[in-house]
């Protein structure tokens, strides 16, 4: 009978709701690997996604047992879990136990090697090639299904190929061939395990097709259905069965089973329970403590310089170090600084998205060359055309049949010798690369950014240039409104932050997630331009944000891997300025020194003693594994102001969001906050969990053996499923110590809880984040004496003592205990 494509389309998406998406490696977003269940509470979640996916969803015993001996899991602490279950054992015998368990487990969980997962990658690999390939694969234009199968009857790796030649010209069409004889109650369970076999290049063709306009999607288009179409034809004719052996319910758990087998919380989520608890009674007792007992006096002194940093959790250390180098107070801010934009540089024709996954860019903001600087212009422009000439030419010859042999002989000597100095001198070979980097203008020395509407520039349902002046007076407003900012210094700076390392293919990774894997310095200047604009400065006025006349925005950028930090001046400075930027240049400087020997701590090999030249040396080095720790070690987020942790040292392992609930009666920065930023938080949070606990699975694997494929993603390997994780050397500090804790995100929000109660009643989302598990909240109330409560399932909430041990929570609701 006539199939109906619409409906056969629905039920595809819905087995893909399991699936997440995983971005490509030039813009690599962190994201939780089991967004498809977050409507789940989290030990029924991780249950189920082990069955579909084969992945661990707890820390593993010898992970507990490391953190049991580090003293990162509270003895009282644990025993209070384990009491309401009637669990006596000591903590040594029930590490034993789950050791036990999981070599049980493993022995029945035999790896296979599936030959139509080995098929499909193949083939996936060869068409979703962005470049890499010299010879890509043909027909590409018409579309992935189009093209496999013009050509899938060739492949030998498939015993009944010839049958292949007739299959339906529509995706649709053959699925529905396929699947005849199939009850349609069991084609979303067909999908749904089909997908979950290659869940990584599943998730990257999932976000490939909800790009439309990207170039790659709009040249070589691809579907879930066109793949799913492929994989199924081609597994009839391998003679392979289509469904799986045990049917699958909705929900993705196998008929007939329960979440969970037992009548209590699975041991290893009680023992995550207890690890969490350590880590968080800790921080609020910390937070607590420092509040009673402030080490000095807030000064009423107007400061010399203002930062604003990202939120991110390596921002934390460097704001501790710019702090205390001078009379300087730092903020923190979601790194796109609140701008949805999309950029382009100078000489580029990329266009990058500057703002969150979750937020679609509203303008494009492009460097143009200043009328006054044609000078630079040029200079500029002839540096990047030799480079590219010469880059051009090496790729060249070296991918051409003829020229390739002749070329390795001739160049051989000067490559190998390029080699040995980047091997046993990487510094030095930083700082050559940078002098001659200096000799080359940077694009702010000669170019302006567009923020100013060029309506002329734009093109038929493209993003318009720059912003109407009522646009840059909305989002100047909003960043200062979500900051709680009321004075200014003479200097602001909006800080940005990049990573820096080489031969490394996760580096986005490392960048500002809240651009979109890209560094946050073009977003910095974006807002910069704007705040130091005259009629936007008179729009703020009639808004109640007067900025005074003596303040100029500055931007920099905040090189994580080396912590330094760059003043990007574009505005006009008078003497008085001049003298604080010259300043806060060497405080930064100074700021630089002792956060690099604070984190040399952490970085196996560095010596604190020379951290500078240490992390210069990771970031130019192309053997360096592990060039910083990126956001390893999450665990909170915190939304306040800054005197709430400014005595405290938080270790780099919390989120600092600036926000004074006393400039906002109406709660709607505090609800952009917690539904935007908090959200993001979360996803990262449980990206680092997930690829810490199985990083086989959720992660990528070691390092050693990554090959990049096509330009888009990892493979562990000459083949195989897509990695969507982090790679090993990023959350361990060798193959047995682990670094980051897999902890879930707790959020401390400073606010008075009927507030943040109706931002939770009003967001779904957020409720259903909280309720089942995947995050945590506590609330300061300033209204009540600065109590903490602590969020429960359905809108309810227990005061608690941060100075005093904890009860213990209650199982979400869908888990027994």
């Amino acid at each position: 009978m006539p199939i109906d494509s619409a409906a056969l389309r629905a039920r595809i998406e819905n087995a893909a709701d399991v699936i997440g998406r995983c971005w490509p490696l030039q813009t690599f977003i962190a994201a939780n690997p089991l967004v498809g269940f977050e409507d789940q509470p989290f030990d029924q979640a991780v249950t189920q996604a082990r069955r579909l996916f084969g992945g661990r969803g707890y820390p593993s015993a010898a992970r507990f047992r490391q953190a049991w001996e580090q003293d990162a899991i509270d003895p009282d602490v644990l025993a209070r879990q384990l009491e309401p279950h009637g669990i006596a054992a000591s903590p040594n015998d029930l590490l034993a136990q789950m050791e036990a368990a999981e070599r049980e487990r493993e022995a029945s969980e035999e790896a296979s090697d599936d030959p139509l997962n080995r098929v499909m990658a193949k083939w996936l690999a060869a068409f979703l090639d962005q470049g890499q390939a010299a010879w890509p694969m043909p027909n590409r234009a018409q579309g992935f299904y189009a093209a496999w199968r013009a050509l899938a009857p060739y492949d030998a790796q498939i015993p009944h190929r010839d049958a292949l030649a007739d299959r339906p010209e529509r995706p649709t069409q053959a699925l529905a061939q396929v699947l005849d004889g199939h009850p349609e109650a069991h084609w979303e369970a067909i999908f749904r395990h089909h997908l979950a076999r290659l869940p990584g290049w599943a998730a990257f063709i999932k976000w490939r097709a909800q790009q439309p306009r990207h170039p790659w999607q709009a040249a070589c288009p691809i579907t879930l259905a066109g793949y799913l179409a492929a994989r199924l034809c081609t597994a009839q004719a391998m003679g392979l069965p289509l469904a799986p052996d045990a049917p699958l319910s909705v929900n993705g758990t196998a008929s007939g089973a329960s979440a969970n087998g037992t009548d209590r919380p699975p041991l290893p989520a009680l023992w995550l329970s207890a690890w969490e608890a350590t880590y968080r009674q800790r921080l609020l007792g910390d937070i607590a403590r420092a509040q009673a007992e402030p080490e000095g006096a807030s000064s009423a002194e107007r400061p010399d310089a203002q930062l604003v940093f990202c939120i991110d959790v390596r921002s934390e250390i460097i704001r501790r170090h710019v702090e205390q180098a001078g009379a300087y107070e730092t903020f923190g801010y979601a790194g796109f600084f609140g701008i949805p934009m999309q950029y382009q540089a100078h000489g580029s024709d990329v266009r990058i998205d500057a703002c969150p996954p979750i937020v679609d860019p509203k303008h494009r903001v492009v460097d143009v060359p200043a009328a006054d600087r044609q000078d630079a212009t040029a200079d500029r422009d002839r540096w990047a055309a030799l480079w590219d000439a010469g880059r051009t030419l090496v790729k060249t010859l070296k991918d051409n049949i003829a020229a390739a042999f002749g070329f390795v002989e001739a160049a051989g000597g000067g490559f190998g010798a390029a080699m040995a100095a980047r091997t046993l001198g990487p510094r030095r070979v930083r700082q050559w690369a940078a002098r001659w980097a200096d000799r080359v203008p940077r694009p702010e020395a000669f170019c302006e950014l567009s923020v100013d509407r060029a309506p002329s520039e734009d093109e038929p349902g493209d993003l318009p240039v720059g912003l109407t002046l009522q646009e840059k007076a909305f989002y100047a407003e909003a960043a200062f409104n979500l900051l709680g900012w009321s004075d200014f210094a003479p200097v602001v700076v909006f800080t940005g932050h990049g990573s820096e390392t080489v031969n490394n293919p996760y580096k986005s990774s490392l960048d500002c997630g809240a651009c979109a894997g890209n560094p946050g310095g073009p977003n910095a200047r974006a807002l910069a331009a704007i705040c130091n604009d005259p009629a936007v400065r008179d729009a703020l006025r009639d808004r109640g944000i007067d900025i005074p006349a003596d303040t100029v925005f500055v931007a920099g950028e905040h090189n994580t891997t080396t912590d330094a930090v760059r003043l990007i001046v574009e505005a006009p400075l008078s003497g008085a300025q001049e003298q604080v930027v010259d300043r806060l240049r060497r405080d930064l400087a100074d700021a630089q020194a002792g956060a690099t020997a604070e984190r040399a701590e952490t970085l196996q090999g560095a010596r604190p003693a020379r951290g500078r030249a240490s992390v210069q040396r990771r970031a130019g080095d192309w053997a360096e594994t592990r060039p910083e720790w990126g956001l390893a070690g999450n665990a909170a987020f915190i939304v306040g102001p800054r005197a709430l942790t400014t005595d405290v040292n938080l270790e780099g392992r919390c989120f600092l969001h600036s926000y004074d609930w006393q400039t906002d009666p109406d709660g709607q920065a505090l609800e952009v906050i917690m539904t935007a930023p908090l959200i993001v938080g979360e996803w990262i949070n449980t990206q680092y969990y997930f690829s810490t606990v199985d990083n086989a699975v959720y992660g990528s694997g070691s390092k050693v053996t990554h090959n990049v494929v096509g330009k888009v993603g990892i493979l562990q390997g000459n083949g195989g499923d897509l990695m969507t994780g982090l790679p090993l050397q990023s959350l361990q500090s060798d193959d047995t110590t682990a670094y980051h804790h897999p902890l879930r995100l707790l959020a401390v929000v400073q606010a008075p809880v009927d507030r943040v109660a109706s931002i939770i009643r009003r967001n779904a989302e957020l409720q259903q984040l909280f309720d089942h598990g995947w995050m945590a909240l506590v609330v300061q109330d300033p209204e009540q004496d600065g109590a903490f409560l602590r969020y429960q399932p359905e809108l309810t909430w227990t005061p608690i003592d941060p100075s005093a041990p904890q009860p213990v929570p209650p199982t979400p609701a869908g888990i027994a205990s």
